[in-house]
């Protein structure tokens, strides 16, 4: 029964809430650097068949954090979604003890930053589409009688594409009076130098659930029609991975 079941496609799906610094600057907005809070959702969920070195993994991240500037006189409201879907190739380097995988991610992602004080052009709209080479690492090992794990991720856009206004540009012209000023601009990681990475400990609390605790870093950076924006955001991450096996697959 045991070996029936270990020939079955396996679905592990991971469930994340985290909080952590934020610091976000938009020149479209203002030249000053805020500040803040920023709490963040992150679930990943990865699919694999016996017998096969390929995995899939898609994961959802949501985000939102208040923010203010170093005067403490103006704040900022931000928020993001991205969706990534990724392939992988499985390297076994040590058999069970030791996994690198290697593969690409496709990412889309929308976002918003709202300055409170601004009366005119008071918010940014973000949105973004990046392919990403990709690589994940894990290292397995028992610790007071548990089972446990030490995850590693690391995503780094190399080209794509995202919305920009130009310097001077209001929405207004944008949208209502259909004034296209090299608002959907390529980019690069020199145009755009971002990365993102995980750090995640797993700790076994039953053969299907285990906890989770670890840090999120997403470094986002862009230069493109004579405007500046980052966002930096370090979240400590807690939350619950389970392994179910698919019964019926075809």
């Amino acid at each position: 029964m045991q070996a029936q079941t270990d020939s079955l496609p396996c679905t592990t799906s991971a469930y994340h809430i985290g909080i952590g610094p934020m610091n976000v600057l938009d020149t479209y907005l203002s030249q000053e650097k805020f500040t803040g809070t920023g709490f963040t959702f992150l679930s990943d969920t990865k699919y694999e068949r016996p017998g096969s070195r390929w995995i899939t993994v898609m994961q959802h991240q949501a985000r939102f954090s208040t923010l203010h500037d170093r005067t403490d006189t103006e704040e900022e409201l931000e928020g993001a979604y991205d969706f990534y879907v990724g392939r992988y190739y499985s390297l076994n380097v040590l058999r069970s003890t030791l996994n690198a995988q290697l593969g690409c991610m496709l990412n889309g992602g929308a976002g918003f930053i709202y300055n409170t004080s601004n009366s005119n052009n008071p918010a940014q709209a973000r949105a973004h589409f990046n392919l990403m080479p990709s690589a994940r690492v894990s290292y397995g090992f028992t610790l007071l009688k548990r089972p446990m794990a030490l995850h590693y991720e690391l995503d780094l856009p190399l080209v794509g594409i995202m919305f920009s206004p130009n310097y001077g540009q209001s929405y207004y012209e944008i949208f209502n009076r259909g004034n296209y000023d090299h608002n959907i601009v390529p980019t690069t990681f020199i145009s755009a130098p971002s990365f993102r990475q995980q750090l995640m400990l797993n700790v076994g609390l039953s053969k299907r659930l285990t906890m989770r605790i670890g840090y999120l870093g997403d470094y986002q950076q862009a230069k493109v029609n004579n405007l500046k924006q980052h966002i930096y955001a370090h979240q400590f991450m807690i939350g619950i991975v389970r392994t179910l096996r698919v019964l019926n697959d075809k």
